[in-house]
């Protein structure tokens, strides 16, 4: 696969394309598929790295996958679950973060559950120790070895209390994977309830488990002895829709997302439409456009569900060097998520970062030491430059960056962009944007 991206900027995109089913769920979904006696059917799956990766490490563990002639369908046969070899473990780990999540299903299924050194976006410390707290809580017996970590479950898992300390959504997704099976119920308290995550619970309760989700992000989970499969449409990417929606902003484009749908994204839509973009909506999915005229700077701040997402953030950035006056950013969830904002300062743009915490809301990292703050002065003219792709997100706002820029820019390690974005070449294609891949 080509790695370097050569963008000829300054055009507006214009066009339309298609999102399918959201990264954050399929993958979660996949794994559910462990959980089960039966086949299971998902629909609505994305041609993405990702979903290539977790297949790969199902299929280790026994899983038949059939995607053949099914665009966008997986069928998934756990019936054969087993366990698979370190080794082949391990070479998988290094491009993804779901190994973690094999675990609660994985210890319900096999007895036992192995955990390699960790891989995915460096944009914060995500550690996993929220994991292993939660499945000791369970009754899992976590064990140290040279080449990673074993889990066995001498006496079972056992359903639990658990308050979380932050509403992670990998943590909330853990205790969810592993509470249906587990004997007994299970209260999770101060849980993550993204839309990907309320979708989870649904393919969940497909398969037979007992889930409510009650006020002030209260979880509980009545624990069953067997689930079976499942048949689901997955929910729509609403992170991928936002970030071509940044792109018809920052290029003064105008881009209707088939798939994008309204509920899941009001956060962005409101402060698409401060800014000064504008949109339509209708059953198919949203259309999104530079109204003309000034754009208007703002204060932001990310935020859990049903806050404005970080995953929309790096995108945002890029349409508010365009803005102006002074915007101001606060990133609250992902303590090194601006530092894509320095290749950007090479393309012209103006961005100073703060460790302070610049927004009304005090959050985890004002007392750290932490860069969680940004203020962009605009608007700035992007020129063109050679430039490197730091994580998944932050990739794709370079690629904003590069095509809303005047002249040529070069784009290396564009081979992060396909974990979260199918076909992108294709869908630059259909917006009529001038690059070569190679």
């Amino acid at each position: 696969m080509a790695n370097i991206l050569t963008v000829n900027g300054g055009s507006p995109l214009v066009g339309d394309l298609e999102v399918r089913g959201a990264k954050n769920l399929v993958s979660k979904a996949m794994v559910a598929a462990l959980l089960a006696e039966d086949p299971c059917r998902l629909r609505g799956v994305p041609e993405i790295s990702d979903v290539k990766i977790v297949s790969g490490l199902l299929e280790l563990h026994g899983v038949k996958i059939d995607s053949t002639d099914r665009d966008g369908e997986l069928l998934l046969d756990p019936t054969n679950v087993e366990q698979a070899h370190v080794a082949d473990i391990d070479a998988h780990a290094g491009s993804s973060r779901v190994p973690v999540l094999l675990c609660g299903p994985l210890l319900h299924r096999l007895g036992e559950a192995f955990i390699p050194d960790l891989g995915g976006c460096r944009i914060g410390e995500r550690p996993i120790n929220y994991h292993l707290d939660v499945l000791r809580q369970f009754g899992a017996d976590v064990q140290k070895r040279p080449e990673g970590l074993r889990l066995t479950a001498p006496n079972g898992l056992k359903g639990t209390r658990i308050k979380l300390p932050y509403p992670s959504v990998g943590t909330t997704e853990q205790v969810l994977l592993t509470a249906v099976r587990a004997q007994g119920v299970t209260e999770l308290r101060n849980a993550a309830v993204e839309p990907e995550i309320l979708d989870l619970i649904a393919v969940l309760q497909k398969m037979g488990a007992i889930i409510s989700v009650e006020t002030d992000r209260v979880i509980k989970i009545d624990g069953v002895d067997r689930l079976g499969g499942y048949d689901h449409l997955a929910i729509p990417d609403r992170i991928e829709a936002g970030s071509w929606a940044c792109a018809a902003l920052a290029t003064k484009g105008d881009i209707y997302v088939r798939g994008a749908q309204q509920q899941a994204m009001m956060p962005f839509l409101n402060v698409f439409r401060k800014i000064g973009g504008d949109f339509d909506i209708d059953d198919e999915g949203i259309r999104f456009w530079h109204a003309g005229g000034t754009l208007n700077s703002l204060v932001l701040e990310t935020d859990v569900h049903p806050g404005f997402m970080t995953d929309w953030q790096q995108p945002l950035v890029v349409a508010l060097t365009q803005t102006s006056g002074l915007s101001i950013v606060h990133e609250t969830v992902y303590e090194n998520r601006l530092g894509f904002t320095e290749a950007l300062g090479e393309m012209g743009a103006v961005v100073q970062l703060y460790k302070e915490c610049l927004g009304g809301s005090p959050c985890r990292f004002g007392r750290a030491n932490f860069r969680h703050s940004a203020v962009i002065s605009g608007p700035t003219p992007l020129r063109g430059a050679e430039i490197t792709v730091p994580d998944l997100r932050g990739g794709f706002s370079y690629l904003i960056a590069a095509l809303a820029a005047e002249g040529q820019s070069k784009v290396h390690g564009i081979e992060l962009i396909y974990r979260g974005y199918e076909r992108f070449s294709e869908k630059l294609d259909s917006l009529g944007a001038d690059y070569e891949v190679g």
